[in-house]
C-alpha cells in the first residue's frame, strides 16, 4: 500500500469539513426553539421534525458514493457546503414552519454527502496507521461545533434577530469552507472499479459491516435524542428555562470535545479496542446518573460523563470499518452514513415515550435501552481487532 504522509496544509481544510458537519447537531435543541416559536406542537410533533434532516442519511448515502465515484470525494465535498449555504440562508428569507423544514431537509441532504465523502477524503492525505487518530480528531473538531452551537443560539436569543441569527452566521461558515477546500490542492487516490448499488449494498454480506452499520445507528440516534431529550429533561427536574436549560447540551458536547481531542491523540498510538470497552461502560454510568439524579449539578456531571464516553466510538467503528474494507472506503463510507439515520428513528420514538409517560425519564429510559446494542458490540469489535493483527 502507497505510504501517505499527513500534510498539514491539505488536512486542515478537511478538518474544517469536520467543523461545518457539525452543524447538523444543533437541530436537536433548535426543534426545541421551533416548539417554542410554533404553539400547540407535543413532542411527538416536533421531533418529526428531525426525520426531515436525517432521512436523507438514508435515501441518499448510497448515491452519493456513486456520485464520489463520477466527480470524485473533493468535488462532492464541495458540493456539500454549497447545499449547507442554500439551506442556511432560507431561514434568513422566511421563517415559517414550512421554510424551516424545508431548511432542515437541504441541511440533510448536505451533511450526508458531506459526511459520505469527507472522512474517505482522509484517507487521501494521511497513512493508514494514522487514520483513526486522524479520524477522532476530526470527531473533535466537529464536537467543538457543536459545542459551541447552544453557546450561540443563547445568545442570539437575547438580541433582536433572535435566536435565527444562527442561520446567516452557519451560512457564511459554510461558504468561508467551500472557498478554502477550493483552493486546496489534494492528489486523489486512484479509481476504483464500477460502482454501483448493488456492488455498494452487497457489502453487507459482510456481517461485520452489517454490525457496524447498526452501530452507527444506535450512536447517532442516541446523540440526536440527547441533544432533544436533555434541555427538556432540565425543565423538568431543575425547572430550568428553555435559554438557561439549552446551555447544558454545551456541557454535553463539551465533554465529547475533550473525549474526543484526547482520544484522537491517544488512538494514534493505542489500539482502539481498549478505548472501545471503556467507553461503552462509561457512558452507562452517565446514563444512569441522569435517571437517578435530581440536582442541577448531578445532572451535568452525568451528561458530561456521558459525553466522555460517547466521545471516540463513532470514530472507532468508523476506522474499524474503513481497515476491513481498504479497497472499498467509499462504499463503506456510504453504507456507514446510511446509519446517520438514526436520527430520523431514535428521536421520534423518544417523543412518543415521553408524551405517553409524562416524563423525559421514559425518554432516558429508552436511550439506555438502545445502548445496550453498545454492549453487546464490544465482542465483534474484539474479534475483527484480532483478525487484522493475525493478517
Amino acid at each position: 500500500m502507497e505510504q501517505k504522509k499527513m500534510r498539514g496544509i491539505h488536512v486542515l481544510p478537511i478538518m474544517f469539513g469536520f467543523f461545518v458537519m457539525g452543524f447538523v447537531d444543533i437541530i436537536g435543541l433548535a426543534i426545541n426553539y421551533v416548539k417554542h416559536d410554533f404553539d400547540s406542537m407535543t413532542d411527538t410533533v416536533v421531533n418529526m421534525l428531525t426525520i426531515s434532516c436525517y432521512v436523507w442519511f438514508l435515501v441518499l448515502a448510497v448515491p452519493t458514493v456513486i456520485l464520489i465515484n463520477k466527480i470524485g470525494r473533493k468535488n462532492t465535498v464541495l458540493l456539500s457546503f454549497f447545499l449547507h449555504v442554500i439551506a442556511l440562508t432560507i431561514p434568513v428569507i422566511s421563517y415559517d414552519f414550512l421554510y424551516v423544514l424545508v431548511a432542515f431537509t437541504f441541511v440533510g441532504i448536505g451533511n450526508t454527502l458531506l459526511q459520505v465523502a469527507l472522512n474517505p477524503l482522509v484517507t487521501d492525505v494521511v497513512s493508514s496507521e494514522k487514520l483513526t487518530g486522524t479520524l477522532t480528531l476530526g470527531q473533535f473538531v466537529k464536537a467543538v461545533c457543536s459545542f459551541l452551537g447552544p453557546i450561540l443560539i443563547t445568545w442570539a436569543a437575547g438580541t433582536v434577530y433572535g435566536w435565527k441569527l444562527v442561520f446567516p452566521v452557519y451560512a457564511f461558515t459554510s461558504l468561508i469552507a467551500l472557498g478554502w477546500l477550493w483552493f486546496t490542492p489534494i492528489q486523489p487516490s486512484k479509481s476504483e472499479s464500477s460502482v454501483s448499488f448493488g456492488t455498494t449494498l452487497g457489502l453487507f454480506r459482510d456481517r461485520y459491516i452489517v454490525w457496524f452499520f447498526i452501530g452507527i445507528l444506535v450512536l447517532v440516534g442516541v446523540d440526536v435524542g440527547m441533544n432533544a431529550t436533555f434541555p427538556k429533561l432540565l425543565m423538568e427536574k431543575c425547572g430550568l428555562q428553555l435559554n438557561e436549560a439549552g446551555l447544558g447540551n454545551s456541557v454535553y458536547f463539551f465533554a465529547r470535545t475533550l473525549g474526543a481531542f484526547v482520544g484522537g491523540i491517544l488512538l494514534l498510538t493505542y489500539a482502539e479496542v481498549k478505548f472501545y470497552t471503556y467507553s461503552v461502560f462509561v457512558a452507562i454510568i452517565g446514563l444512569l446518573g441522569m435517571f437517578l439524579l435530581e440536582s442541577l449539578w448531578g445532572m451535568l456531571v452525568s451528561v458530561s460523563i456521558f459525553g466522555l464516553g460517547y466521545a471516540n466510538l463513532f470514530a472507532i467503528i468508523f476506522s474499524l470499518s474503513l481497515k476491513r474494507k481498504q479497497d472499498k472506503a467509499n462504499e463503506v463510507s456510504a453504507l456507514l452514513i446510511m446509519g446517520v439515520s438514526g436520527g430520523a428513528v431514535v428521536t421520534p420514538a423518544l417523543g412518543v415515550a415521553s408524551d405517553h409517560f409524562g416524563t423525559q425519564l421514559a425518554a432516558i429510559g429508552l436511550i439506555a435501552l438502545i445502548w445496550l446494542y453498545m454492549v453487546w458490540l464490544i465482542k465483534p469489535v474484539q474479534r475483527i481487532r484480532l483478525s487484522s493483527n493475525s493478517k
